[in-house]
């Protein structure tokens, strides 16, 4: 056999190296995921309302956290960059500066979620899930500031390169979550039942201990000794932190129309009653634990585009990101195929009411529809974090998801009568727009700065 080309070869190399920064990412998505199922499968044991109570708190929970998560997901691309670039000196004030925004953004979220009971009646929730709803979100509130800066150190060690906290954090989170959450949503060891609020609680205990256990972390650490991350604690520097928001914020906008797609769907579906909702909830989360490896793979995409600009690798670029469509394109192949042969199995697991069960399936057929769109979508967001071209994806995203998306799941779920089906239409139709739009933006920006052969002055510290 002969020996593969120096391109090829670079390419397995750049394959590798994807695989192996995504691996940790994918297993903490994962963990992440298994915590949402863990919610679902207490919830739904607990009852039909409780499930339909979580699945709406969860909606109002995760709508607006996509804000703060995508903004603070801007220090990502940032760290990666002067990493590259040889610049370590810079990246810990530039953290610094990221915890002062962290801190703002989670007083922020924390308002929204106590206000956010009160949008429920009017928004037209069944009566039923009201109170559980209510109590699922004044619980959790209180673990929101602490989740924002969980994110935080997150994305300043994912953009070193290093993966492995973020794993090790999420999975322990889990380990936490599961006991403590069956314990006060059933009251058992002589707790009193507490129902959706347990699993609020839970969940709020759980950020914490995540953030904290991190911080703790990077504290000791010698990997990032050289940093000098709480060598100091200057002011918050305005510059710093409106150049952190005029790259991030657009991120945060992008993924919170996708996001909020998915959730706005979960709001109007309620509207439907309580077996509806319960449905909609078993198949979100399914396809939501699918979306994890794509979503891994995208946030090593980000840091091996990032670190390929800041050394001045315009050509580097363009095989992490092709690297990372490789992999993508497998991935998604195989849960599309796992979702197709059993989605009656998967269902089954959630629930023992025949007819939630029975409208699970049918919507995990949706979601194996657009696994592909899906995951071509998001690896192409995040190869263009990775350049900080973020403000005209952003656009591209308002246009798929709230130009076509919604209102084609709107007028075929709710005009012409379809239910949750047409909902979901409307959802493969937004995701197979963003995919088309995203991919060829990321192909037209990559290309220029290969024909230019150099990176532009500035790429390292400004937005696109």
């Amino acid at each position: 056999m002969s020996s593969p080309s120096p391109a090829n070869a670079s390419f397995a190399g750049e394959v590798r190296s994807t695989a192996r920064l995504a691996l940790p990412l994918v297993l903490a998505h994962l963990s992440t995921g298994l915590i949402a199922f863990v919610d679902s499968l207490i919830a739904g044991r607990h009852g039909t309302a409780t499930l339909a109570a979580v699945t709406v708190g969860t909606a109002l929970l995760w709508l607006p956290m996509m804000v703060p998560i995508g903004t603070l997901i801007s220090l990502t691309a940032s760290v990666s960059q002067l990493d590259g670039a040889k610049r370590d000196g810079e990246i810990g004030p530039l953290f610094r500066q990221a915890l002062w925004l962290a801190l703002a953004l989670g007083a922020l979220m924390f308002a929204f979620l106590s206000l956010a009971p009160l949008l429920l009646r009017p928004f037209g929730i069944d009566d039923g899930i009201v109170p559980g709803a209510a109590a699922f979100l004044g619980a959790v509130r209180w673990g929101v500031p602490g989740l924002v800066l969980f994110f935080c150190m997150r994305y300043l060690s994912e953009g070193m390169h290093w993966t492995l906290p973020t794993m090790l954090l999420s999975f322990g989170g889990l380990l936490l979550l599961a006991p403590l959450g069956y314990t006060l949503t059933f009251g058992r060891f002589g707790v009193t039942e507490m129902g959706a609020a347990g699993l609020g609680t839970a969940s709020a205990v759980t950020m914490w201990a995540q953030a904290l256990c991190f911080a703790a972390y990077l504290w000791r650490s010698k990997r990032f000794a050289r940093l000098r991350l709480f060598a100091r604690f200057e002011r918050p520097d305005r510059a710093a932190i409106v150049q952190l928001l005029k790259t991030g914020l657009p991120i945060g906008v992008t993924i919170l129309m996708e996001g909020s797609l998915f959730i706005v769907t979960a709001l109007l579906i309620a509207r439907l009653g309580t077996v509806p909702a319960a449905a909609h909830q078993i198949a979100i989360n399914v396809a939501q634990l699918c979306f994890m490896v794509p979503m891994g793979v995208a946030e090593a995409t980000t840091v091996r585009v990032g670190y390929a600009l800041g050394a001045g690798d315009p050509r580097g670029v363009r095989r992490a990101a092709k690297a990372g469509y490789a992999i993508v394109l497998g991935t998604q192949a195989l849960s599309a195929t796992l979702l197709l042969s059993g989605h009656d199995a998967v269902a089954a697991i959630y629930t023992r009411d025949a007819a939630v069960a029975a409208l699970a399936a049918s919507l995990l057929l949706y979601a194996a529809t657009f696994q592909f769109p899906d995951g071509i979508q998001v690896l192409s967001a995040g190869a263009l974090r990775g350049l900080k071209d973020t403000r005209v994806p952003m656009w591209l995203a308002v246009v798929s998801y709230w130009g076509l998306g919604m209102p084609l799941g709107v007028g075929l779920g709710f005009g012409l009568d379809w239910g949750p089906q047409g909902m979901w239409t409307g959802l493969i139709a937004g995701l197979a727009a963003a995919a088309l739009l995203l991919a060829a933006r990321f192909h037209n920006s990559s290309r220029r700065l290969v024909r230019a052969r150099s990176v532009p002055d500035g790429a390292v510290t400004s937005g696109a």
